[in-house]
């Protein structure tokens, strides 16, 4: 009993040293902030009520972060002596952070803040204040907020000053923000101006912005109603010899020329004064392409990416489209897309007529002209890299290196190459030492087009759309079998614009070839279905893969990921087959090229979620659930695609392949243990919190376990039942380190089983700690 709770005691005395430390250097009659709340009066309907969370960010003092629940970061900060500047001292200053007093002056602001937002939400009359508790030199601040009886949108007029937008944005009424009866709210009027002006801009209105349009608005005490009047301006084209400003209708724009620089670089420009001149320009399709002496990127590939085609009409859309084309070539490390009206454009007289205003008259506007510079400065040609992960028990080592090298452009037309290989050392310290090997390589070449013999994408309205061809072989040498995987892949992929991509591989092939295994490891193995994956199989067929992701948005946002895989197998073969072939006698399966091929169904879903909790801290959850079923020519779904927990990626408790299936005690005497499934359910929750600088923590817990489904002859322990299975869930906690440098995440993760199905009855949940129950996981990246 001592034993298990020597770390509780030992946490607990570090917390209370800490809070007794940083409270005796308090100054007379100052206060440690030691939090802030927001309490909102529930007496405003829920639909219309102001979340806390959105007064928060008006809270303009927050107390010290903390560890763990303790004030480390501050009874650091206090070790250090104030007396002195010397290196000791200022690392202690530098890992720690100053003390945050309360200042009752910033919290008044912050309650101030409070009531002019709500304000400026509609709900006049509004009430913010606050409450201080202090006792011993500590004390949190409640913010109690009411809400005022909201202001609701009254009439809504518009006055077109510039009259040929009137029949442009009338037309367009449908898609407005500003309703009558809805509550008065100022973000939302300038949503409005903003959506206006981006609907401009995508119709030819370079200059309009949001600086054109200005509300009058009527405050009716009342009937708390507000009468919202659009003023939308003309534009100022000058000023007369009074300094008048002299205004006119918007001005339509057409691009006139494009040009784009495919090798441009801004040092030069800025520091060469011949750096133009030495340029050559070639024109195609209506894209003027400036190079120097040699062309390192195709012209089809740098037409199909712009968009932007001279006499059109600019188009803010179009625009940012043939950015991010531009970008997602994945050549250029920077773009830029610059326009500039030339000048004798709209001297010459060229005028719009307009028909169909409200008002029954025909305005007329200028015609203009913009010139469209797009410099694009490519990224490093080559790069290399290299990746590994370590794992590590008691008993067990295990390593691997991958070594890469990237080509961005293989044949001038932006084709990213790569190649990698492999290399992974496993050993367990056991009766023998049993080890395994692991040698391979991939290659790819990614192409920024569909390669397909019709083009259906005439007029590049695909999202990014890309075409992969892969080759892989590895080469296996396990303690009871050895055996090589080849395979190879042709993927088409694309986007919808906004976070989603879809990939079909309509050419899915992989060959195992089992060179060796050893006949006692495969009859002591109890499941015959697991007994049937480890033979020489061919795997070809057709997959598909969805992805749901904004993480684009920044880093620091909340984020949602959405990943679902499925892929059939053998269905074309089976079906070619059986019509022209028959089986070998006494097989009651077919070959193809001497090897029987597999026949199976497979998908699996993967969805987490990233919640920001501070500038820097996050709560982040997973759930992930497959499923595999083999029918046809097969008995069991190959080795290979079959479900594994543990490992660095997944329930960090345990190793890899070393969880369930179920209940199922581990095999008898198997130093080299793989548990597997055709079934997979796992959720796993993980705290992120800075500590120091690119030094980053994390507290994690998983939770799940692998099993059998359908028709066999499996343990019944490894079966999944609806009724039952939450009690053969594996569950594991821990804590972690990441080294965070921007462009890559160094990961250590130490998990501790917590509750083992595999266990006997009895015995599962954790006893006593014991070093030989934890997991060491290092890796690369997050986990999810």
């Amino acid at each position: 009993m001592a034993k298990r709770l020597a770390p509780l005691l030992l946490i607990a005395l570090v917390a209370a040293l800490s809070s007794c430390s940083v409270t005796r250097h308090v100054p007379q009659g100052s206060y440690l902030l030691q939090g802030s709340k927001v309490e909102v009066d529930r007496q405003t309907p829920r639909g219309e009520r102001i979340k806390a969370t959105e007064l928060s960010k008006y809270i303009k003092q927050s107390p010290n972060k903390r560890f763990l629940g303790t004030n480390l970061y501050l009874w650091i900060y206090s070790l250090a002596d104030p007396d002195k500047d010397n290196g000791w001292n200022r690392f202690k200053r530098r890992i720690g952070t100053p003390p945050v007093y309360l200042d009752t002056t910033l919290a008044r602001r912050s309650a101030e803040q409070m009531r002019i937002y709500m304000k400026g939400r509609g709900y006049y009359n509004s009430e913010a204040s606050y409450a201080i508790d202090s006792a011993r030199r500590k004390a949190r601040v409640t913010y109690s907020v009411r809400q005022g009886p909201p202001y609701r949108l009254g009439q809504i007029t518009y006055d077109f000053r510039d009259k040929v937008l009137e029949s442009v944005l009338r037309a367009d009424s449908a898609a407005t923000l500003l309703h009558t009866g809805e509550v008065y709210d100022v973000g939302v009027l300038d949503r409005e101006r903003s959506r206006i002006a981006d609907y401009l801009k995508d119709r030819g209105y370079y200059n309009f912005s949001i600086n054109n349009i200005r509300y009058g608005v009527r405050f009716d005490e009342e009937q708390r109603t507000v009468d919202v009047r659009m003023i939308v301006q003309q534009q100022i084209v000058g000023y007369d010899e009074r300094g008048q400003a002299e205004f006119a209708n918007s001005t339509v724009y057409r691009v006139r020329d494009v040009y784009i620089f495919p090798d441009y670089d801004p040092v030069r420009a800025s520091t060469d004064p011949n750096y133009y001149g030495k340029l050559d320009t070639m024109l195609y399709r209506g894209l003027h392409i400036v190079y120097e002496r040699k062309l390192h990127v195709k012209k089809e590939v740098l037409r199909q990416a712009v968009n932007i085609y001279p006499n059109a009409l600019y188009d803010a859309a179009a625009v940012k489209r043939a950015y991010d084309n531009v970008m997602r070539l994945g050549y250029y490390k920077s773009a830029s897309i610059l326009f500039t009206p030339e000048a004798d454009s709209t001297a010459d007289g060229n005028q719009i007529t307009f028909i169909g205003d409200t008002t029954g008259l025909a305005e007329t506007t200028t015609e203009g002209y913009l010139s469209c510079n797009i410099l694009c400065t490519p990224a490093l040609r080559q790069s290399y890299k290299v990746e590994f992960e370590v794992s590590t028990t008691s008993n067990y080592y295990g390593f691997g290196v991958t070594l890469g090298y990237q080509n961005r452009n293989l044949f001038n037309g932006a084709e990213l190459f790569e190649i990698s290989g492999k290399v992974g050392y496993e050993l367990l310290r056991a009766k023998g030492k049993k080890n395994s090997f692991e040698i391979g390589g991939a290659t790819s070449l990614s192409f920024p087009r569909f390669l397909f013999p019709i083009r259906f994408d005439r007029y590049n309205k695909l999202y990014n759309p890309r075409t992969k061809v892969e080759f892989s072989f590895t080469a296996q040498r396990r303690p009871y079998y050895h055996r090589m995987l080849s395979g190879a892949t042709l993927g088409y992929s694309w986007g919808n614009r906004r976070y989603s991509s879809f990939t079909v591989r309509p050419i899915d092939v992989s060959i195992v070839k089992l060179r060796y295994i050893d006949t006692a490891f495969l009859n002591s193995l109890e499941n015959p279905y697991l007994s049937n994956s480890y033979q020489s199989q061919l795997i070809a067929g057709l997959s598909a893969s969805y992805a749901y992701n904004n993480q684009f948005r920044g880093t620091d946002r909340n984020s949602t990921n959405l990943r679902v895989n499925v892929e059939t197998m053998g269905n074309l073969i089976d079906g070619l087959t059986h019509l022209f072939w028959h089986p070998k006698q006494g097989e009651d399966y077919y070959r193809l090229f001497g090897i029987r091929f597999a026949q199976y169904v497979r998908a699996d879903a993967n969805f987490s979620q990233k919640f920001m909790l501070g500038e820097k801290s996050s709560f982040v959850y997973r759930l992930y659930a497959g499923a595999a079923r083999s029918y046809g020519n097969s008995v069991s779904v190959p080795f290979d695609r079959l479900f594994f927990s543990g490992g660095a990626n997944s329930m960090r408790g345990w190793l890899a392949r070393t969880l369930g299936p179920g209940s199922s005690p581990l095999p008898k005497g198997a130093v080299y243990p793989s548990q597997l499934g055709n079934m997979k359910l796992e959720a796993n929750i993980e705290a992120r919190f800075p500590i120091w600088g690119f030094v980053h923590g994390a507290w994690f817990a998983d939770v799940g376990n692998v099993w059998y489904m359908g028709a066999g002859e499996y343990n019944p322990a490894s079966v999944f039942h609806l009724d039952s299975f939450y009690r053969q869930l594996g569950f594991d906690s821990g804590v972690g380190v990441r080294l965070d440098f921007n462009f890559f995440v160094f990961r250590v993760d130490w998990g501790i089983k917590l509750h083992n199905p595999n266990e006997p009855a009895g015995r599962r949940w954790i006893q006593r700690f014991r070093f030989s129950n934890t997991t060491l996981n290092f890796g690369v990246g997050y986990p999810f």
